[in-house]
């Protein structure tokens, strides 16, 4: 089955909101009409099995072109707004893309690349100029390993490794997430995490799956109107990144006096929140779910959850696998680890990606067998639950973004009179880590350089996130014995 045609199995005709909100709103069945004429346009005009680019803030413009693309036949490329000219010509070359949905307020920004753009108002013409006419019902014949996404990720050397997801790895995760999470239609979440993210795409298939309502919200720096939002449209859930939750916790005055007679749950994922910021939580609200979930992109999203219940038993847990995935710990050999012995979490279900895109080798490297080797070194207890260590991979996660330290140190580097940097992380209250550039310089040139030089150098090839909060300067490399540069 497309994943479109699953999404509105039971809800094409329904004149219920899907997205709520101040600044626009939509219903299932405007959404389901205007996504099937444009897909039609875009299977007419350019074919089938395109790589096609949508480059969007959250709305109701990137939800009807990314459902659009999948009925089509083609195959979705979600970007961060925020990507580097580099990176972005690098998924061009890589992906072929020759088309691009480009919401207005980034038209200017992407104007010197040569890719076809189609804005918000070209879209609308075309569904309003739409001669209805249907793409052919293709449910029978159409089959569900068809690519439908491809999302790109930092690699563990800072490459771009484009994970390439099916029809039936979205249709999987998203059965077996509502499995365990038991939405419903009476279900509204607030949407703080973009949909070019994993996490955030996770929360609008979910509800589109079950006629449920999403309330986006873009702006969570400013945290009032969050509350509101909350509040305003009855929210049953939540869902965020370590960061949220610690901003909310600690940033924000009213939060935890603020009374949310609707919230029902909320969902933590795309990185380790503290056990101290849990246990705040659930004293300031114990009537709410909190549930701790670990996924991956390159598992469509989800790969574990802790149910609520067991929270406060299994404190620092990410708890057991999801419904249908086999999740286990092994050592090297493989076998399964005892408890409080190491080993590498790895996962096998019809959620796994088909592979990285264009990209064989690294592949064969992460799925072993059938088997998603995760990278990521845990533990379990006696009852099976999972604790995670640590990280095989060099990758720094800010406010559950994934950051790749090569990238910036590269940019620092060409900078005139540096002889190396190294990017490190730094615990940090708000964002859980932060990222500190160690910068090599000969001490005579200790005069030429300042913090604010290396970060305005960096503000000019990156994006906003992956400047470091943190510049210090070291006139002395260190190497261990097999001549590599030591780690701080």
């Amino acid at each position: 089955m497309n994943v479109f045609d699953y999404f509105f199995l039971n809800s094409s005709n329904l004149k219920k909101e899907l997205v709520l909100g101040t600044r626009e709103t939509i219903s299932y069945e405007d959404l389901y009409q205007n996504a099937v004429k444009l897909a039609g346009y875009i299977k007419v005009t350019f074919g089938e099995n395109n790589n096609i680019l949508v480059i969007s803030e959250n709305s109701v413009f990137f939800i009807t072109v990314y459902l659009a693309i999948f009925k089509s036949g083609n195959v979705c490329v979600p970007l961060n707004p925020a990507i580097e000219p580099e990176n972005l010509s690098n998924v061009i070359s890589k992906t072929g893309s020759t088309l691009a949905f480009v919401s207005k307020r980034y038209l200017k920004k992407y104007e010197d690349f040569s890719f076809q753009k189609i804005d918000n108002d070209e879209t609308n013409s075309i569904i309003e100029e739409s001669n209805n006419q249907k793409i052919v019902d293709d449910n029978v014949t159409f089959d569900e390993n068809h690519l439908a996404e491809i999302i790109f990720t930092s690699g563990s050397m800072g490459e771009q490794k484009g994970v390439m997801l099916s029809h039936k790895n979205i249709i999987a995760n998203t059965d077996s997430i509502l499995e365990y999470l038991n939405l419903t239609s009476e279900d509204t979440i607030e949407v703080v995490m973009p949909f070019y993210y994993c996490y955030g795409l996770s929360l609008l298939h979910t509800h589109l799956r079950v006629g449920g309502s999403v309330v986006l919200n873009n702006s969570f720096i400013f945290i009032g109107s969050v509350l509101n939002d909350l509040n305003k449209y009855k929210c049953t859930g939540f869902a965020g990144v370590p960061s949220h939750f610690q901003i909310l916790l600690r940033k924000t005055k009213d939060f935890k006096t603020t009374e949310f007679p609707t919230l029902k749950y909320v969902t933590q994922a795309g990185g380790k929140l503290h056990k101290a910021f849990i246990e705040e939580f659930i004293t300031a609200f114990p009537k709410i779910d909190f549930y701790v979930m670990y996924g991956q992109t390159e598992a469509t999203a989800r790969l574990s959850y802790l149910p609520p219940d067991e929270l406060k038993k299994k404190l620092g847990s990410i708890g057991r696998g999801i419904p249908g995935i086999e999740l286990k710990v092994v050592n090297e050999n493989g076998d399964l680890v005892k408890p409080g012995e190491d080993g590498e979490i790895i996962a096998k279900g019809s959620n796994i990606m088909t592979g990285y895109y264009k990209d064989e080798e690294t592949t064969k490297q992460t799925i072993k067998n059938g088997w998603l080797h995760t990278g990521d070194i845990a533990t379990v207890d006696e009852d099976g639950y999972i604790y995670i260590q640590s990280r095989q991979k060099e990758i720094i996660k800010v406010r559950g973004i994934r950051i790749s330290p090569k990238e910036i140190e590269e940019v620092i580097v060409t900078y005139p009179g540096v002889i190396d940097c190294s990017i490190i992380a730094e615990s940090d209250d708000i964002t859980g880590e932060s990222l500190k550039a160690v910068v090599f310089i000969n001490d005579a040139d200790r005069d030429d350089f300042s913090e604010e030089v290396i970060k305005q150098h960096c503000a000019e090839q990156l994006a906003s996130h992956k400047i470091p909060q943190k510049v210090v300067f070291e006139t002395k490399l260190a190497f261990n014995a097999a001549g590599k540069k030591s780690k701080f």
